[in-house]
């Protein structure tokens, strides 16, 4: 329990931060937040069993037990502290101000989803989900290489080929059991069948056969490359360590047969490493940058500790937002639709609330996963501090 519900600890000391190794920070930091933080994968999904076999609680109650623990501890922090480097930084704002104003339309989509159409409504979120997943994986994988190509072996740029690879590999993973499922009709996702709104078209053989085929070309393709840079001592073994290990858990995860908690446990550990390099770059702004002038407010909480305890605290009471959200719309569903099923019912409060502000972060995250620049500070102070 304690690895789901932990914050990422995060000193000022850019010392810590070693410029002359493959590591994003230090070798303890990355396995402990990015690649070994794998162990939390399987917490949600064993929490769920023992609720339901052990303790006997109803298979339902068991699963929004834990869908709604991982939202509070875990998943809820990291979707608001997105906005602690957007809608709370000025100069965010500034560079990207019709971003900001779009937002608002977010939310609107979603509760008139959860009143029309629920099952459309996940159906988006979890294409939108995975899709989200797998962009992170990609920019620490990009972290890896701009730290590599700028900072370790300048002018060795990692090739076209092997980025295309590592992205083929990366984004095709998850799809094909998730295919399979689909191709056999039925793709559940708590009470809700999906495959009540995915087109018969891709309910068939050929769409399971199709993804496979492609996974398995890129993954044999990955296995060659990753041979041959052992070979020829070009192997990032962080980098790779991490897609190796992202691979394996994500395409074994649809195997399990309840998706709804087996995917909150990818959440778990996305949302982990999602908090850990939020807060690391906050904090490299805090000490390089401008953060005090740009985002007070969240400079105040920074402040609060050494570690990212101030900063993960101001995330969890921005999650008020979405209490207010399951309140309102639990208590409109009761009157728009007095006869609607208990869990249904809790189903389209909960998504909705969460959705709300979970698409605005995905919609952020974009723009913010192109920042291959933003650990630069603290490889250039560390530099600095040992020259």
């Amino acid at each position: 329990m304690a690895a789901i519900t932990s914050q990422p600890s995060i000193s000022l000391n850019a010392v810590d931060t070693t410029t002359n190794t493959l590591w994003l920070r230090n070798r303890k930091w990355d396995l402990l937040f990015i690649t070994f933080s794998v162990v939390v994968v399987p917490l949600p999904y064993l929490l769920y069993l023992i609720g339901r076999d052990w303790l006997g609680i109803d298979d339902d109650v068991s699963r929004n037990i834990v869908n709604g623990f991982v939202a509070i501890a875990i998943g809820g922090p990291h979707m608001m502290s997105t906005f602690l480097r957007t809608g709370l930084d000025n100069s965010f704002k500034s560079r990207y101000p019709m971003l900001i104003r779009s937002s608002i339309i977010i939310p609107i989509i979603v509760i008139s989803l959860a009143f029309l159409n629920l099952t459309l409504l996940l159906t988006v979120f979890f294409f939108w989900a995975a899709l989200h997943v797998l962009h992170q994986v990609t920019y620490i994988v990009e972290l890896y290489n701009h730290k590599e190509h700028r900072w370790v072996r300048r002018g060795s740029a990692v090739s076209l080929q092997a980025r295309l690879i590592d992205y083929a590999v990366i984004l095709t993973c998850l799809f094909p059991i998730a295919a399979y499922k689909i191709s056999q009709g039925s793709f559940d996702i708590g009470t809700n069948d999906l495959t009540r709104v995915i087109p018969t078209f891709f309910q068939q053989d050929w769409f399971f056969i199709t993804l496979a085929g492609v996974f398995g070309v890129s993954l044999v393709a990955y296995i060659v490359k990753t041979v041959n840079e052992y070979r020829t001592g070009l192997l990032n073994l962080p980098k790779t360590a991490f897609i190796t290990l992202t691979v394996f858990v994500a395409f074994l995860t649809p195997l399990l047969p309840n998706l709804d908690v087996a995917f909150q446990g990818l959440n778990t550990w996305h949302s982990f490493q999602y908090l850990a390099i939020t807060f690391y770059i906050i904090k490299i702004r805090q000490m390089y940058g401008t953060l005090k002038t740009d985002a007070p407010l969240v400079a105040r909480f920074s402040l609060r500790a050494k570690d990212s305890r101030g900063l993960y605290m101001l995330s969890v009471f921005m999650l008020g937002g979405s209490l207010l959200i399951f309140i309102l719309v639990y208590t409109l569903t009761g009157i728009v639709k007095p006869d609607i099923d208990q869990w249904a019912h809790f189903d389209t409060a909960y998504y909705t609330s969460i959705l709300s502000f979970l698409w605005i972060h995905y919609y952020h995250d974009h723009f913010l996963f192109t920042d291959f620049e933003s650990l630069d500070g603290a490889y250039s102070g560390a530099a600095n501090a040992n020259s």
